[in-house]
């Protein structure tokens, strides 16, 4: 924090110093001020026109040009004029070049007060201080897992209101098995964050293993809370599948757990559920390359996924591979998405309603779909600098039981 507070001192110093400038230079321009004021020959030069124009009124009236009534309306007309022009260039006095040196300090103060203020209002310093523990604790030669949640706990009683703090804690509590301080801590980020439905469906996942794999009232309420917000949130798909699968409804199971995977950003985690997905096939005594069309949702399409030769060997056989259709306008949501590993290629999915990410938005609703394939090593959902991809354009959506189309990926993202 030390630092911190140098860094912002560093930066507040260019601003005092354009406060204190005007000082600097106050006694130069009052001089050059009063030097132009005293040089100034304006009035004189008005007053030379003036006698010029009175001149020429004059010998005009003595001439017979205009008649004395004329003349003393132009005289007045040159005297009202006259007397507008010198007023305007009546000047108030100078004040002392010390005149306002008081408020100087006085604002240099106010802008430091106000910075530091706004900092500590608006700024990360709970953050700061926060990575700092870790830091600490990592580097720690005799760190635990025991002194790394001691030490957030207290992060925890400083600032409670910091969300990052319960968001570091919580899947410490949960991968440790104490459950209870991990719903604790869910239930306090979700108090600061909103009720987000990533949020919830990690509440109503914890809740759920801790009824003991039992959809109770209380996890259901959060589950339709969060399908409402969000149709395809992994973690609650993921869930429902599980508990379809106890329940021994594997279509459901697989079904489910399929929508997951194509959401899911944790490559561990979806290879539990496609190893899920296998056991359920197993049960239903459906061939692995015949299960993706017993559980198809309507007309879909089909597709062949390989990486051309050139590109091999490019990316970790661990990257995730996304498998998108979408409306040829590139209007809608994708229509559907499978998510696999590059290890797994060449390989077919099929793209069908069961993979759709909205339900406004289905492969069933168009006639002709454009499929793009892409290879993320950091998992993500967005084209990074270096992903691997390959596109084809209308593709008709249809029967799912012919030849597979194929889709070759032989680009890279610049």
């Amino acid at each position: 924090m030390t630092l911190l507070w140098i860094a912002i001192a560093v930066l507040l110093l260019p601003a005092l110093w354009l406060l204190v400038a005007p000082l600097r230079r106050a006694a130069s321009v009052s001089a050059a001020q009063r030097d132009f004021e005293a040089n100034d020959r304006t009035v004189d030069q008005n007053l030379a026109i003036y006698r010029r124009r009175l001149a020429s009124l004059e010998a005009a009236r003595d001439r017979g040009d205009i008649d004395a009534s004329r003349f003393d309306e132009d005289r007045l007309e040159l005297e009202r004029s006259l007397l507008e022009d010198t007023e305007r260039l009546e000047r108030a006095p100078l004040k002392s070049t010390a005149s306002g040196k008081l408020a100087v300090p006085l604002v240099m103060v106010a802008v430091v007060v106000a910075s530091v203020a706004w900092y500590l209002q608006e700024g990360s310093e709970g953050d700061l201080t926060l990575y700092a523990v870790q830091q600490q604790v990592m580097n720690d030669p005799e760190a635990s897992l025991p002194m790394l949640v001691e030490r957030l706990e207290e992060q925890a009683t400083r600032q409670p209101d910091n969300p990052n703090v319960w968001r570091a804690l919580f899947p410490l509590y949960r991968d440790s098995g104490r459950i209870a301080e991990a719903t604790r801590a869910l239930e306090r980020l979700i108090e600061l964050e909103g009720r987000q439905p990533r949020l919830l469906a990690e509440l109503a996942q914890i809740r759920y293993f801790a009824a003991g794999r039992e959809m109770t009232g209380d996890v259901q309420a959060l589950v339709d809370e969060v399908l409402a917000m969000d149709s395809s949130q992994p973690t609650v798909l993921g869930m429902l599948g599980i508990n379809a699968f106890d329940e021994g409804n594997y279509e459901t199971a697989i079904d489910q757990w399929r929508r997951a995977i194509a959401g899911m950003e944790d490559p561990d985690t979806a290879e539990a559920l496609r190893q899920g997905i296998r056991v359920a096939q197993q049960r239903l005594g459906i061939a692995p390359e015949e299960a993706g069309q017993a559980v198809a949702e309507g007309p879909g399409i089909a597709v062949r996924v390989r990486l051309d030769d050139a590109l091999a060997d490019r990316l970790d056989a661990d990257a995730s591979v996304f498998v998108v259709a979408r409306d040829l306008q590139g209007e809608l949501p994708p229509l559907a998405v499978a998510r696999a590993r590059l290890g797994e290629l060449p390989i077919t999915v099929v793209l069908d309603d069961s993979r759709a990410m909205s339900p406004e938005a289905r492969i069933s609703r168009v006639d002709q779909a454009r499929l793009m394939v892409r290879v993320s090593e950091s998992g993500q959902a967005t084209p990074q600098p270096g992903d691997l991809f390959g596109t084809l354009e209308g593709v008709t959506v249809g029967d799912i039981d012919g030849e597979p189309v194929e889709v070759v990926i032989n680009r890279i993202v610049e």
